[in-house]
């Protein structure tokens, strides 16, 4: 196999820039530095088809490997033939080289092995022949001895080296295969008589090729806590016919016994075989189905824009333990905590808007902010009071606290706040999380995040990987600040390890403020091809040279201050934003002219001016803000055809929940999202978006809402 060509097909790219970012992945460069630096070398690839190209690139290479193992062992068995290397040569998926090793795999003690050792093969070659000159009873007679004493041992024993044979055979279980996925049922019984949320399940069938990937995951769920039984319902004789046309031969006394050999391989060893592989198979797809899903709505979770430099108040709220809080200042520094007892069972609602009103003239609070957990209703309704009676222009938002209870009880937090409680720990980062979301969720880990479907069946490690890499890729798509930054930010960048990132903040701690990118190189343990890596990524607002609070990359400076020079900017032009000559001027040389004579790539230079246009930029910046609110509803509140705004919270397989101010999330479904067709919610909708909804129907008792983004007719 070329490997090479294999993904230029599946990716549909040029050769160039696979063989290009293959040699960038095995030289150790990181996907980060691939994507936003070596544009020219890749033809610009985004970091999410960089992951998949180098996932699958290692599913390939693991192929060729196993290919390698397969052919050494059948050829040191003396059994390899011309066919069997061209089979194992075109095979495409592990799949397929496990069926042309199966045969040859050293097994396990079967029916077939003990035949054997019997010295039965050479009945069950001759009755396989199926020639009408041989009958089988008196050629069985051949066979018997101590070990086989009867004539109905020898032709049972040669039955099962056939069942084994026909079990074996890669053309007759690829057919089966096929045949299964694609007329096979999914079919699920009830195994309790109360089946609670699996009740849907009770008696239920489904396609193999049809059915989605969120029932494949509940159902396995519900087989795993043994509520459900499940199997593949499958017509037996379709299967046994299929088997049939492979290897029957003709009509003779020798055929019916190898019909019923198939028979007994289909029943007892090929059909339960497959099923498990289907199954399993349903099961990876659904994972993977799953976990895009999950890293989708982390990557949009992350990248929520940032409340910047506006003085905060967390409340973190609670029932019997109080509402812990917290003002934190714009740069996330905490000025001040407490608790207060608003709700229930303490009741203390004017003891609680005093001391909140006080902190508020106090730290001359601008924004609350609070966690959406226990009591969260209750305490948004008491903050709405409090915000009414101050008249101050103070607004909030409800966030979600998902993970900060881990966090807080964390090593990290107490090192981080060791004069704190854990209570209060949470508090303060419900108020960072509304500052800023990246950099205090990157503090705990994205599958406590909660933004997907059935994250704990899921296989964790294919989860971890691919949910470290979205937190990757937003760390490094934003840039970190080298001198506020934490070490658990830090360790995000690329080609920094957790190491290196404490000993960043040990440095800094130690010596004071980097005054310049080129000082990290005296860290300890942080080198060359480290400093390559992570240097693009990291702002020094502080340093003379302007360049280190923008995203070019240190490489690229001589270029970019020939750059300004041909545009008579300086670095003080450029903090004060004084660089419209700079886009006049590449758009009248033209871009291609202006690369070649600086001796860089368009892509670069296109990068390096949208970098100097606006150094220490956030992209988060441009994306629509968050919705913030002043005032609060109850569920009780919402009435059938009312018209509302809301935040979406989550996207999953069958729609997504939505936030409108009344603590419960309602449900959008699939159908209700848009009027024309679209394969997934995430099409269209992503965490985050501010959206018009109407509300369809409110289950006050349940706690249900169901909504619509289909405006209804006048």
């Amino acid at each position: 196999m070329d490997i090479n060509t294999v993904l230029c097909q599946e990716f549909s790219l040029k050769l160039w820039q696979i063989e290009n970012t293959i040699k960038l992945i095995d030289d150790g460069n990181t996907i980060p530095f691939i994507a936003r630096y070596r544009k020219e070398a890749t033809g610009s690839l985004d970091d999410q088809l960089l992951r998949a190209l180098a996932d699958r690139l290692s599913y390939l290479r693991n192929m060729e490997e196993q290919k390698a193992k397969i052919a050494s062992s059948i050829e040191e068995q003396g059994l390899m033939t011309d066919e069997i290397k061209d089979s194992i040569e075109k095979a495409s998926t592990l799949t397929e080289l496990e069926d042309i090793y199966r045969p040859f795999r050293p097994k396990r003690k079967t029916r077939a092995s003990v035949a054997k050792a019997k010295g039965l093969q050479g009945l069950a070659d001759a009755i396989y022949e199926q020639l009408k000159s041989i009958i089988p009873i008196e050629l069985a007679k051949d066979y018997i001895n101590d070990e086989v004493p009867t004539i109905e041992e020898a032709l049972a024993g040669a039955k099962d080296i056939i069942a084994e044979l026909v079990s074996d055979d890669p053309a007759g279980r690829k057919m089966l295969r096929y045949s299964i996925k694609q007329n096979g049922k999914i079919a699920v019984l009830g195994a309790k008589e109360d089946l609670g949320v699996y009740e849907m399940y009770k008696e239920y069938t489904e396609p193999v090729k049809s059915i989605a990937s969120h029932r494949v995951l509940a159902i396995n769920r519900g087989e795993k806590e043994d509520f459900l039984k499940v199997s593949i319902d499958y017509d037996k004789i379709v299967g046994v016919n299929l088997l049939k046309n492979l290897h029957i031969k003709g009509n003779s006394l020798s055929s019916d016994l190898v019909i019923e050999a198939i028979e007994d391989s289909y029943t007892r060893l090929i059909f339960p075989s497959i099923e498990r592989e289907i199954r399993n198979t349903l099961t990876d797809t659904a994972s993977e189905s799953a976990i895009e899903v999950f890293a989708k709505n982390t990557r949009q979770l992350l990248m929520q824009p940032p409340v910047k430099n506006k003085i905060t108040l967390g409340l973190d709220p609670g029932y019997r333990t109080g509402c812990k809080v917290a003002v934190v200042d714009g740069t996330g520094k905490v000025l001040d905590t407490g608790v207060i007892y608003p709700v229930p069972p303490h009741n203390k609602i004017e003891e609680a808007k005093k001391i909140i009103k006080n902190l508020v003239k106090k730290h001359n609070v601008e924004i609350f902010s609070i966690g959406n957990g226990t009591a969260s209703h209750e305490t948004e309704v008491f903050a709405a009071e409090v915000i009414k009676e101050l008249n101050c222009g103070i607004t909030y938002m409800v966030v979600s606290e998902a993970g900060a209870s881990v966090y807080s009880a964390s090593k990290l937090a107490a090192e981080e706040f060791p004069e704190y409680d854990v209570s209060l720990r949470s508090a303060v980062s419900i108020a960072r999380r509304l500052q800023d979301p990246l950099a205090e969720l990157v503090k705990i880990d994205p599958k406590a995040i909660g933004v997907g479907q059935y994250q704990h069946d899921m296989p964790q490690t294919q989860l971890t990987s691919a949910l470290d890499g979205v937190v990757e890729d937003c760390v490094n798509t934003v840039g970190v600040d080298l001198n506020t930054a934490s070490a658990q930010l830090l360790s995000r960048v690329a080609g920094v390890s957790s190491a290196v990132a404490k000993n960043i903040v040990d440095y800094r701690q130690k010596n004071g403020a980097f005054n310049s990118r080129k000082e990290i190189l005296n860290v300890s343990k942080l080198g060359p091809k480290a400093f390559e890596q992570c240097a693009g990524f990291l702002r020094v607002a502080e340093s003379d040279n302007v360049l280190d609070n923008t995203g070019v990359h240190p490489e690229s400076y001589s270029a970019a201050r020939k750059l300004l020079a041909l545009c008579n900017v300086s670095d003080d032009d450029v903090r004060n934003g004084n660089v419209s000559s700079v886009q006049n001027y590449v758009q009248t040389v033209g871009t291609s002219a202006l690369a070649k004579q600086l001796d860089i790539g368009e892509p670069t230079l296109i990068d390096i001016s949208k970098e100097i246009a606006k150094p220490g930029r956030d992209p988060r910046d441009e994306l629509p803000q968050p919705l913030l609110r002043t005032d609060v509803m109850g569920i009780e509140d919402l009435k059938a055809g009312m018209e509302l705004k809301g935040t979406v919270r989550n996207v999953i397989d069958f729609g997504a929940f939505v936030d409108v101010g009344v603590h419960q999330d309602g449900l959008v479904h699939i159908s209700q999202i848009t009027n024309k067709f679209i394969k997934h919610p995430a099409d269209v909708l992503k965490i985050g978006d501010i959206v018009t909804v109407w509300v369809l129907s409110v289950d006050t008792e349940r706690k249900r809402i169901s909504l619509t983004m289909k405006k209804p007719q006048e």
